[in-house]
């Protein structure tokens, strides 16, 4: 297994999930729910952001390997999942938004896997409606953990807004991949 600092952003990165999700079960005398909610929310910014500079600090230095393909977007599934669940036990989430973005990073996950042991990965390479997705996602998830008016600004109806779209984006891209598969499915189905 390799080691590099773009692999350790990615394990940071995975680290990071606790820290947001204890940060949840912590007494409120301890820390009080609006400071606990920007703690939550930096962090998972802290870690959207390792996403972004771990791929570019691979490609820029030459360090991709197989082993941080695989791990990276691991890393992503579970931190927005993470996220996502919590997010439900507050209440500041719908279950079928959750629903639908966790349910289609497994299936999106699973014809990707799939699609790469039959040699055809490239039908199912990530798309700039993958990545606007994901923008949105991380934008919206940061919203919804912060969740309180920010000079005037009503972060959490931003966050409601922009899961929404999220959601849509989710539905949208998942198709698209399986269109893009569809060919491959079928003359490996007979």
């Amino acid at each position: 297994m390799p080691f590099n600092l773009p692999i350790f952003l990615t394990w940071l990165r995975i680290a990071m999930i606790p820290l947001v999700v204890g940060l949840f079960y912590l007494p409120e005398s301890w820390l009080s729910i609006p400071s606990r909610d920007a703690f939550a929310a930096w962090a998972f910014v802290i870690a959207a952001l390792t996403d972004w500079f771990d791929g570019w600090l691979a490609r820029r230095w030459n360090q991709t390997s197989s082993f941080g393909a695989f791990l990276d977007p691991v890393a992503d599934k579970l931190m927005v999942t993470a996220a996502l669940l919590v997010l439900l036990y507050l209440g500041r989430v719908d279950v079928m938004i959750a629903f639908v973005i966790i349910g289609r990073e497994i299936t999106i996950s699973a014809l990707r896997e799939w699609m790469a042991k039959i040699g055809a990965s490239a039908s199912v390479a990530v798309h700039w409606l993958g990545k606007f997705k994901t923008a949105a996602q991380m934008i919206a998830i940061t919203c919804l953990l912060f969740h309180s008016d920010f000079m005037g600004v009503p972060v959490a109806l931003i966050g409601q807004v922009l899961i929404l779209v999220a959601a849509i984006l989710t539905l949208w891209s998942m198709l698209y991949y399986l269109r893009r598969a569809m060919p491959v499915i079928r003359e490996k189905a007979n």
